[in-house]
């Protein structure tokens, strides 16, 4: 007898889509026909605030400065990658304001060029990484480098480009939030790395579960607060899809230039397939919370969406891209048959 269950469980297995991004639509969804209001509006808040800190103390847990520093003998490499995430990506984007503004809107176009001022991912850049056989220790350094220079870069560059090109405004109180929220938790889980660095790591999955369980209840919120602000009202069908094939050919692109622009630099084949994946990626994980706490009402909705919209193209054309790599890596060193 065929059990649904384990059908269903299958597919979701097979399926591009990983459990968290449908997580995340649900979360979405949910919001948009229960939204929080008055006083649990209130205390999710509160509850968001906490998981918010939480999550930026587990990374600071994780990352280890020593890899970074160690990892700055290939300094070629992780310069091009950082250049990539923080140089090229903002340029890109303020670049095609004057396209893509009149088609999306002014608050979705916010959204597209918030994506492309937060961090790589450090999973998801090292896994691609290693399917196609590139160069691993090189993708660790860097992502890991990514997020920890993301911690203090993002909010900056959001200050400086998105307060002039975008009329958002960023005050003071922005800052201080940044600083309680973010930055204190993550050197907070710098410092007490030594001691309990140990017993995360060998609670892994436990702790990759809070941390996903944290972002979907900050997707929730800010679609709360959209939906209670009237997120729908402002944007419409139409848009989403813009939205979608812009990012398509967003991710087509970059993946082109990071390909193309390190083999001009004389990197081999396993530093190119490095700088490709860690260079083209945005964290959903990073840059969902950092917005949260950047920026308020209908806006966050907004802003996120594009980078949610971002984030599974990325995944999926990085795995076929990622499994192809490694298919012809594998039989160009087979043996030839006798």
């Amino acid at each position: 007898m065929i059990n649904p269950l384990a059908v269903g469980r299958d597919l979701l297995n097979r399926s591009p889509i990983d459990g968290f991004i449908l997580a995340i639509v649900a979360a979405v969804v949910v919001a948009a026909f229960l939204p929080a209001r008055g006083d649990a509006a209130e205390v999710l808040d509160w509850v968001v605030t906490i998981a918010i800190a939480l999550l930026f103390f587990l990374y600071g847990t994780r990352l280890h400065p020593r890899e970074a520093l160690d990892g700055l003998k290939h300094w070629r490499l992780h310069t091009t990658i950082l250049a990539f995430t923080f140089v090229l990506f903002p340029i890109v984007g303020l670049a095609i304001k004057p396209i893509v503004e009149p088609i999306i809107g002014n608050d979705l176009y916010s959204g597209l060029l918030y994506l492309c001022l937060v961090p790589s991912t450090v999973q998801s850049s090292i896994a691609f990484t290693s399917i196609a056989r590139g160069n691993v220790p090189g993708a660790i350094v860097s992502a890991s480098a990514s997020n920890i220079l993301g911690v203090f870069l993002t909010p900056l560059l959001v200050v400086a480009l998105m307060t002039t090109s975008s009329g958002i405004q960023i005050d003071a109180s922005s800052v201080l939030k940044i600083v309680a929220q973010i930055l204190v938790p993550f050197i907070i889980g710098q410092l007490a790395r030594p001691w309990v660095g140990g017993f995360f790591g060998r609670h892994a999955k436990a702790t990759k579960y809070a941390d996903r369980s944290s972002i979907v209840l900050v997707v929730y919120s800010a679609f709360s607060e959209g939906v209670r602000e009237g997120i729908w009202s402002i944007v419409d069908v139409g848009q989403i899809i813009a939205v979608s094939v812009i990012s398509l050919i967003f991710v087509v692109v970059m993946l082109v230039v990071t390909h193309w622009i390190p083999q001009r630099l004389g990197f081999d084949r396993a530093d190119t397939i490095a700088i490709q994946f860690c260079g083209t990626k945005k964290s959903l994980a990073t840059g969902l919370p950092m917005a949260t706490v950047l920026f308020a009402g209908s806006t966050v909705g907004l802003i996120v969406l594009p980078l949610m919209i971002f984030h599974q193209i990325q995944l999926i054309l990085c795995s076929w891209l990622a499994g192809r790599y490694g298919r012809e890596f594998d039989a160009a060193e087979a043996p030839a048959p006798s």
